[in-house]
């Protein structure tokens, strides 16, 4: 992975961490954008961005980054002053991002999400961020178009995806196994040509399935 941040302590910390894990390893650092889309073009699975930096911002590098198929998966690191920027950073394709000030053991288990092919979004934060940008964006257009190609079961999960639920809350909320439930999941992204349930979650949004608050719309 790559470690990106324009602070060279925090680089060296974030990077003694994950090289410390037998699973993980740093190939790169960078202390600006451009330097990091440099070093994606490489054999990193996994960029973690800053999003603050000077000259080429963690927003321009993570569109660029994520522009190319086959190219490394971002995952954004932020703190709740920094809220503003988030919503941005997954339209830019991130695919997903992380409080400055999580655990060891956070950060570790991002990364392998991330890196196995899935999206996450801090929890502690997640309801509020996406609430905030969903009232200061315009009126949603109805829930058809896209979501239409969803079967009721799909539409379902897809609601319990955007509402923040794992797999497993899903599963039991609707009285299936884990399995079957991450079988709707990938049927839902490949309908709907989404990468992962970050996404996912702001198409919910956009399209009005779920308004702030959590509160199921169209």
């Amino acid at each position: 992975m790559i470690v990106v941040d324009d602070q060279a302590v925090v680089r060296a910390g974030f990077a003694a961490i994950v090289d410390a894990e037998p699973d993980l390893t740093v190939v790169g650092e960078a202390g600006d954008g451009a330097t990091a889309v440099s070093l994606a073009a490489g054999e990193a699975d996994v960029v973690l961005m800053d999003i603050r930096m000077p000259g080429m911002d963690g927003l321009t590098a993570t569109r660029l980054i994520t522009a190319s198929a086959g190219g490394p998966r971002v995952l954004v690191l932020t703190t709740f002053d920094l809220d503003e920027y988030v919503y941005e950073a997954l339209h830019a394709g991130a695919s997903g991002f992380l409080l400055k000030d999580a655990e060891p053991e956070q950060l570790l288990s991002a990364i392998r999400v991330v890196a196995a092919g899935d999206g996450i979004l801090a929890p502690a934060v997640t309801r509020r961020l996406i609430d905030a940008f969903a009232r200061s964006a315009p009126p949603a257009p109805p829930a058809g178009g896209r979501l239409d190609r969803l079967t009721q079961r799909e539409r379902e999960v897809l609601l319990k995806i955007a509402s923040g639920l794992t797999n497993a809350e899903i599963g039991a909320q609707l009285g299936v196994t884990t399995g079957t439930v991450k079988s709707h999941v990938n049927a839902l992204l490949s309908k709907l040509g989404l990468r992962d349930r970050v996404q996912a979650t702001i198409l919910a949004y956009e399209c009005g399935l779920i308004t702030p608050g959590g509160v199921p719309g169209r």
